[in-house]
C-alpha cells in the first residue's frame, strides 16, 4: 500500500483538544502515535497509512454508490454506509447534473475499496436521517497487521472529497481541514483548473422542498432506497427499510433485480411488496 502524508496538529492545539474532549464513553479515540515534532518553517509530516484505532467493526465492501456512500455486508446482514466528515460531487441524482468531478470521485472510491474488507470507525452518531450508516472507513494494510489508512482522509487529501463535517461526528475535523488546504494549494482534483467554472459542491445534502421534483420514498432524496429483489421461485418482490429482510437483501442488477425510488414505481414494475 502506497504511502501518503497526514499533516500535524500543532502540539499546542493537540494538548488542548485532549483536555477538552467531550468524546462518548466507549466511543474510540483518534490513534495517538503520532510523532509530535515541529520545525519553525516546515509543518512536519507522518505517514497517512498509522495505527489503526481501538473498536473497530469488520465489514465487506458490496457495492460502491459513488464517492462518498458505499453499501457493506456485516455478519451476513447488508448496510448502507455514509462516510463521516467529508463530501464528493454529486454523481447518482436522477434529477440533478453531475457535478465536476464526480466521475473521477466514484471512480476512485471503487478503486480503493470494491470487495475489500474493511474496518468501520464510529464517532457518535450511529446513522444519518436516511438510515446510512455514519462511519470512518479504514482500509487495513494486510502486510503490516494493525496498520491502515483512512479513505475519507485519502479522498480529502488528493482532492476528491471536501470537508463536510456535522456535530457532534467531528473526531477529525482538523484533520480533515489541513488535509483540504494540502489539496487546495497543490490545486488537486476538484481544487484544480477544471473545476474553476464547474457546479459547486453542495455543502449539505437536503431533500428537494418545493421543486416539484420526486422524492424516494423513506430516504427523502433522491436515492433510492426500496430493493426489487427476485426470488428462487422468480417472484418479485420489494422490500423497504425497517421490514425483516431488507438489510439481508442484496441487489444485483446483472439478473434483473433492481433499486426503486417509490412503491408505486415499484408496483408499477410488477413487484410486490415483502409480507415482512
Amino acid at each position: 500500500m502506497r504511502r501518503l502524508a497526514w499533516p500535524i496538529l500543532p502540539v499546542a492545539a493537540l494538548l488542548f483538544a485532549a483536555c477538552t474532549s467531550t468524546a462518548a464513553p466507549g466511543v474510540p479515540s483518534p490513534p495517538a502515535s503520532i510523532n509530535l515534532t515541529a520545525t519553525a518553517t516546515t509543518p512536519p509530516v507522518v505517514p497517512l497509512e498509522t495505527t489503526l484505532p481501538a473498536g473497530l467493526t469488520e465489514a465487506r465492501v458490496t457495492r460502491v454508490v459513488d464517492g462518498d456512500t458505499i453499501h457493506v455486508d456485516i455478519a451476513g446482514q447488508d448496510f448502507p454506509v455514509r462516510y463521516i466528515g467529508m463530501n464528493t460531487p454529486e454523481t447518482v441524482d436522477p434529477v440533478k447534473p453531475i457535478e465536476c468531478y464526480g466521475p473521477e470521485a466514484s471512480a476512485r472510491n471503487k478503486q480503493l475499496v470494491t470487495g475489500q474488507t474493511v474496518e468501520l470507525e464510529k464517532d457518535i452518531s450511529e446513522t444519518d436521517q436516511y438510515g446510512r450508516l455514519l462511519r470512518f472507513v479504514w482500509l487495513p494494510d494486510t502486510s503490516h497487521p494493525g496498520q491502515g489508512e483512512m479513505v475519507d482522509a485519502l479522498l480529502v487529501q488528493e482532492g476528491y472529497a471536501r470537508l463536510d463535517t456535522f456535530p457532534p461526528d467531528v473526531r477529525y475535523k482538523d484533520l480533515f481541514a489541513q488535509l483540504q488546504q494540502q489539496a487546495q494549494a497543490a490545486r488537486s482534483g476538484l481544487w484544480g483548473d477544471v473545476c474553476t467554472s464547474a457546479t459547486p459542491i453542495p455543502a449539505t445534502q437536503t431533500a428537494p422542498t418545493s421543486s416539484g421534483d420526486e422524492v424516494c420514498d423513506y430516504s427523502g432524496t433522491q436515492q433510492p432506497v426500496i430493493k426489487g429483489n427476485i426470488s428462487s421461485s422468480a417472484e418479485r418482490i420489494y422490500h423497504v427499510p425497517g421490514q425483516q429482510f431488507y438489510n439481508q437483501t442484496q441487489i444485483d442488477e446483472a439478473s434483473g433485480e433492481r433499486w426503486f425510488c417509490t412503491e408505486q414505481e415499484a408496483m408499477d414494475a410488477g413487484w410486490r411488496k415483502s409480507k415482512s
